[in-house]
């Protein structure tokens, strides 16, 4: 399929146009959406209101679909589905964040052996102003450091943990102890080499906790002034969602955070979905 194509900025993100993303029909256009994904790492598909059992066909399309630790997130019926709003069972505004943690950079499943590859969000509700998602390009973060700075981050490792993420941005709602026990801390590389391209990303965000074999208080500082030294405006794409926009990110390359908005008055309904991908190398 012959896919009409935007590009959103100029080192990554694309709009597609021409599409009606539907499982049935999965396999006239997934291989060309694919490749899309590939090259530009992010995807925005306007005005395609994607049912739940279609938007987890196109997870698996990526590969293994995440089934989420924090399970008071999951769908019942669809427990593939990473489901945040801020309405009670009447429908009504609680205001209330679900997730304060999505307002801080991060990459999905940092946390975990084999990190994520793709997400998918789909929008079913969105406020009149704000809760955009703004993305940043970790490629390009890296390909504007210095040669020494990139020299020092060669054999840096991070240790990433929901637990620590969790507790500071979201402490009221900590994991269970259950839950903190199938997702134990992680070390993954600072930099990171993307599997199809061979393009280094700076690997870290808000999961990211502190630097291996250094003085904790040292290697939490150095976290916090490389993540924010990687977010540069120009390397930064916002998304201001529409009632049934797909939105698709690559994990491995980029950095997202949701934006604020009035939970008390507006109306804010996501759906995610997170498909898993390789342990970074």
């Amino acid at each position: 399929m012959d896919l009409q194509i935007k590009q959103l900025n100029p080192h990554f993100g694309a709009e597609i146009t021409g599409l009606a993303m539907t499982a049935a029909t999965a396999d006239d256009w997934f291989p060309a959406l694919r490749q899309a994904f590939t090259d530009y790492g992010l995807l925005v598909v306007r005005g395609n209101p994607m049912g739940m059992a279609d938007q987890v066909e196109l997870g698996r399309r990526f590969g293994e679909v995440q089934l989420h630790e924090m399970d008071q997130y999951r769908r019942e019926d669809f427990p593939e589905i990473y489901f945040l709003t801020n309405l009670d069972e009447n429908g009504q505004p609680t205001g209330k964040h679900p997730d304060q943690g999505t307002l801080y950079w991060h990459t999905d499943g940092s946390w975990r052996e084999h990190t994520g590859l793709a997400t998918i969000m789909v929008a079913e509700e969105v406020p009149k102003e704000g809760g955009e998602t703004h993305f940043c390009c970790m490629e390009a973060a890296y390909a504007a450091l210095d040669d020494a700075t990139k020299s020092e981050l060669a054999d840096l490792k991070a240790s990433h943990s929901l637990d620590f993420s969790r507790n500071r941005r979201h402490p009221h709602e900590p994991l269970t102890e259950a839950q903190k026990s199938k997702i134990p801390p992680v070390s993954h590389p600072l930099v990171r080499t993307h599997p199809e391209s061979d393009r280094k990303s700076i690997f870290l965000g808000d999961h990211a906790e502190c630097i291996e074999g250094w003085d904790y208080n040292k290697g939490r500082r150095f976290v916090d002034e490389m993540n924010e030294r990687a977010i540069q405006p120009e390397h930064v794409y916002a998304h201001r969602y529409q009632a049934g926009d797909v939105v698709m990110w690559d994990n491995r390359r980029t950095l997202h955070k949701a934006m604020h908005y009035d939970t008390a008055t507006e109306h804010r309904v996501m759906r995610r979905t997170t498909v898993l991908g390789d342990a970074p190398f």
